[in-house]
């Protein structure tokens, strides 16, 4: 008897794009070498059948879920959210965790993926949740010797060691917990897929069997990602497009601040973030970013100067940085590290431009402390700042700050939320704040604190020096 032939296809480990036949480089995403052969599940015959039919049209008391339904039945209340016990988090996903959604966690190997969901897992449960923590990586000793640094855990929260998805689904219908995390997506096996755990088929299968227990049980899931060298979640771009929310958690693993970052949230904004600090008891929210990004800053140096910037409804104050050195060739270095080269190039070109400053001449370093990363155009006005006070050599007083973007023609543009920037800087003991001329319209200005209105770059130089 002649033995059957299973059929492969190509997948390109990007994208998840589908091919009959290999090539060297994905149509979708344009990647090379990314096409790998895998095994393809043929769709059950009953599950095409009933599409065919028509599930539930013919049957008046079938499931609603089946049938077409008009807008105006559809309830349109606010989904029922659950607190992470972190308001840091609760601020990322949009005010707390929604119940039946599908959230996915990404970031670098040791940043702090699995300790975070281990201590909202413990938040939750102390809350009397059923929460279910299934393990793919690590054994029950590892987990309760990772466990012991964050205090003592409850009976609501249980630990499972399984990477079959079959054995996974039966467990959480029987334990029907509220939440569950499954830590790793690329640790989970699919029987039904005769491919790898981790390849591409794997994770797209997989991750649409947990998202179809999600929304017909109810159950929220926090997914745990690994990342490729570009900092993206490995496997197929689709995974990012199936689930509800994706999270990363970014910072550097040999320092103590971690920043949570939201790049798609269906309930709730993507330009919130949460700060925390790695510490000996696990991670610690930081309530106060700006106080944290303003530690360690030198008092009388130039080149540095305190700006403002928003993430979302929170302003963030943050120290500007800027050297600039004679030229050694005829081309001058540009580097920035935090913010948007162009944007800084752009910057250059109007002072040397509008002020008249030789600066084609100076090789230029741009930097924002901390380690946070921002390209609002609010920074311009620091920025300009920091770069002529480095070119000249004088200090700008400690409490001065300044915020605003900057026109081609040396104007000080408007920018949105400046009360909310004033009103953060005057809460951080800052006296004097350069802002844009047409902010002043309507804005009222806190006790302790003066505003120096200016309408062009050149009128912002006199003030700041």
């Amino acid at each position: 008897m002649a033995s059957v032939k299973k059929k492969t296809a190509f997948f390109c480990q990007e994208c998840g794009y589908e091919s009959a036949k290999w090539m060297g480089q994905c149509p979708a995403c344009h990647a090379w070498n990314t096409m790998v052969e895998e095994p393809v599940r043929a769709v059950p015959a009953s599950r095409t059948a009933g599409a065919g039919r028509g599930i539930g049209l013919g049957n008046a008391g079938g499931d609603v879920r089946h049938r077409p339904v008009p807008l105006s039945a559809v309830e349109t209340k606010d989904e029922p959210r659950i607190s992470s016990g972190f308001t840091e988090l609760d601020r990322v996903l949009g005010g707390g965790i929604v119940q039946g959604s599908l959230i996915l966690v990404g970031g670098d190997p040791g940043i702090g993926k699995s300790t975070l969901l281990l201590q909202v897992t413990k938040n939750v449960s102390d809350a009397g949740h059923p929460v279910l923590y299934v393990s793919g990586e690590e054994s029950l000793r590892q987990i309760g010797l990772r466990a012991q640094r964050i205090g003592t855990i409850g009976g609501n929260l249980k630990f499972y060691c399984e990477t079959d998805l079959d054995t996974i689904s039966e467990v959480i219908l029987e334990e029907k917990p509220e939440m569950v995390v499954i830590d790793s997506i690329q640790t989970m096996y699919n029987a039904g897929v005769a491919a790898a755990p981790g390849s591409v088929s794997q994770v797209r299968e997989t991750t649409g069997v947990l998202l179809r227990l999600a929304k017909e049980n109810n159950i929220t899931f926090f997914i745990v990602g690994h990342v490729t060298k570009e900092g993206t979640v490995a496997g197929p771009r689709v995974l990012e497009h199936m689930v509800d929310t994706v999270l990363y958690f970014e910072g550097d693993r040999f320092a103590s601040y971690r920043i949570l970052r939201g790049n798609k949230n269906r309930f709730g904004s993507t330009n919130e973030i949460g700060i925390f600090e790695m510490r000996p008891e696990g991670l610690v929210q930081v309530e106060n970013p700006s106080e944290y990004l303003l530690s360690g800053r030198p008092h009388g140096a130039s080149g540095s100067i305190v700006t403002c910037s928003m993430e979302g409804t929170r302003p963030m104050l943050i120290e500007v940085q800027a050297l600039l050195n004679p030229t050694s060739f005829g081309f001058p270095k540009r580097q920035a590290t935090g913010t948007d080269y162009n944007r800084v190039s752009l910057l250059m070109a109007v002072m040397e431009k509008r002020l008249g400053l030789p600066l084609g001449q100076q090789d230029a370093y741009i930097n924002l402390a901390g380690g946070i990363r921002q390209t609002e155009p609010a920074l311009d006005l620091g920025i300009a700042l920091a770069v002529i006070s480095s070119y000249k050599n004088i200090p700008m007083e400690d409490h001065l700050i300044a915020f605003g973007e900057v026109g081609l023609s040396g104007e000080i543009r408007a920018v949105g939320m400046a009360q909310q920037r004033v009103a953060e800087a005057a809460k951080l003991g800052f006296t004097r704040c350069i802002l844009p001329k047409a902010n002043m319209r309507g804005l009222h200005c806190p006790d302790g604190i003066g505003l120096i209105p200016v309408g062009g770059l050149a009128e912002a130089v006199d003030a700041a020096m």
